[in-house]
């Protein structure tokens, strides 16, 4: 992880951090290897950063987490999903511009 805002989710604390969650939750699924899953790490800890005390931020890696990621039906990485109160709110798939989770993590948020 390169922030400490970014939490680090995996199969045995998803439902802690993300679905009892109070705050809205953005969670980006991804992989290493995944050139697009790295071009979109610095937006991850741009919106962690923004949202900091509003919505938390966290990441799956897909190839270490199995259970949740097959869960949440990620066929395809990066996968970004918008949760709020246990639900998912907005999926987003693929390389995705910062404005457009702006915009969902402020209605979230809101």
């Amino acid at each position: 992880m390169a922030s400490e805002l970014v939490l680090e989710l995996t199969d045995a604390n998803f439902d802690e951090e993300v679905v009892n969650s109070s705050q809205p939750v953005l969670v980006d699924f991804w992989a290493e290897w995944c050139m697009p899953c790295r071009m979109l790490a610095p937006t991850i800890e741009e919106l962690a950063s923004e949202f900091e005390g509003k919505v938390k931020v966290g990441k799956v890696d897909t190839d270490a987490n199995r259970e949740v990621s097959v869960k949440f039906g990620i066929s395809a990485i990066p996968t970004i999903i918008l949760f709020k109160g246990g639900e998912v709110v907005r999926k987003f798939v693929g390389v995705t511009p910062k404005a457009d989770f702006v915009d969902e993590l402020t209605k979230a948020s809101g």
